[in-house]
């Protein structure tokens, strides 16, 4: 039986904390021995998703700082568990000591307080909180390491859309993209773009609002037959994990929806030779993957994140102490888009599963040499 708080087998992370708890952290069961790796390696991660950076994001302020307490010696990963964690600071608890009783709409609190008999952490969401991504990044950072070691992978993702402003990716060369992703608050790379979606994030903040979007991801040089089907295929793992990030409602792989719509000439991709004998396909409709397995062409996978659930705006809930209906205006301070942070995050998660994939498939050792 698997465990609910953790994922993978040869790389298996198990998350603990909640949003307005002490703090929260992650434990790595299985990452090889002798993957140089230091504090600076996996903040440097975090740094991208913590809070209060920008106007498009929530301003909770937390220094998100990480401390390992295990797993690595001299500069080294030893092979035992790897544990992180960051402490939590800037909560304000009491925002939702007010409305124990009033589920907000969007959120999990409902389902929560059912399932729990209303004996689980409320405050910020608890466990259900975007809060708990940190941990995915702590644990993403070592993977991302240790896949750019073993392997020679690059794992990048970026806001592909946002509010319903779509970026221009194919006129970008995939130096571009990893130049200027991260350039811009909205971290997308087409700056023309990136300006309309911070506009438009800052416009429906205005209101109250809050828009969702879409994040691309990309996998380059991942070598062929990497998955264990049937049910740990690549795109079945990915998925579980992608379903993990809170806020998320879809994802496709390569051609996606757009592929029902294409005839099966039009939606295979051809063998052929590239110009150094190595055998590629003319496009990439299966986004790198097919049965399951990685064909070595880019594994490409879209994400869809919902808009933002807790919004200033006055919305229609139930009081369930009263059992009437009543209005609420969410307190606290939350992020009027999920989709810029959610981007290293679904970075993490990818490397998380690649590279528990990959020690499972034997193509990283044990020990690294």
């Amino acid at each position: 039986m698997s465990l609910p708080n953790t994922l993978g087998n040869s790389f298996a992370i198990t998350c603990f904390g909640e949003s307005h708890g002490r703090c929260v952290g992650i434990v790595i069961d299985g990452c090889p021995t002798g993957l140089d790796l230091t504090e600076s390696d996996v903040q440097r991660l975090l740094d991208l998703r913590k809070p209060g950076q920008s106007i498009v994001t929530t301003q909770r302020q937390e220094e998100d700082q990480v401390e390992f307490l295990s797993g690595t010696f001299r500069g080294k990963t030893t092979g035992a568990p790897i544990a992180m964690l960051i402490w939590n600071g800037d909560q304000r608890s009491s925002d939702y000591d007010k409305i124990v009783n009033i589920p907000r709409p969007g959120h999990a609190d409902y389902p929560a307080f059912v399932k729990y008999s209303g004996m689980n952490d409320y405050r910020g969401g608890g466990r259900f909180s975007g809060r708990i991504t940190a941990c995915f990044v702590m644990a993403g950072a070592v993977a991302l390491k240790l896949l750019e070691k073993a392997l020679g992978l690059e794992i990048y993702a970026y806001t592909l859309e946002l509010g319903g402003i779509k970026a221009d990716i194919e006129k970008l060369s995939k130096e571009e993209i990893l130049a200027k992703r991260y350039t811009n608050e909205v971290r997308c790379p087409d700056q023309s773009s990136a300006d309309k979606m911070k506009e438009l994030v800052i416009k429906e903040r205005g209101h109250g609002d809050s828009l969702g979007g879409i994040v691309e991801c990309n996998v380059l040089n991942l070598p062929v037959g990497v998955g264990e089907p049937v049910f740990s295929s690549i795109e079945s793992d990915i998925s579980k994990a992608i379903f993990s990030i809170p806020a998320v409602k879809a994802i496709e792989f390569g051609s996606g929806f757009a592929g029902t719509r294409l005839k099966g000439t039009q939606n295979n991709d051809v063998y052929v030779l590239d110009a150094g004998g190595k055998i590629v396909t003319k496009t990439n409709n299966s986004g790198g993957i097919l049965g399951g397995l990685s064909t070595a062409m880019p594994v490409v996978f879209r994400v869809g994140f919902k808009p933002a659930s807790s919004i200033a705006a006055a919305q229609n809930t139930l009081d369930m102490g009263s059992m009437r209906e009543t209005k609420l205006i969410v307190p606290g301070r939350h992020d009027p888009t999920v989709v810029p942070r959610a981007v290293p995050v679904v970075e993490c998660m990818t490397a998380c599963v690649i590279s528990d994939l990959a020690i499972r498939g034997g193509f990283i050792p044990r020990v690294l040499k």
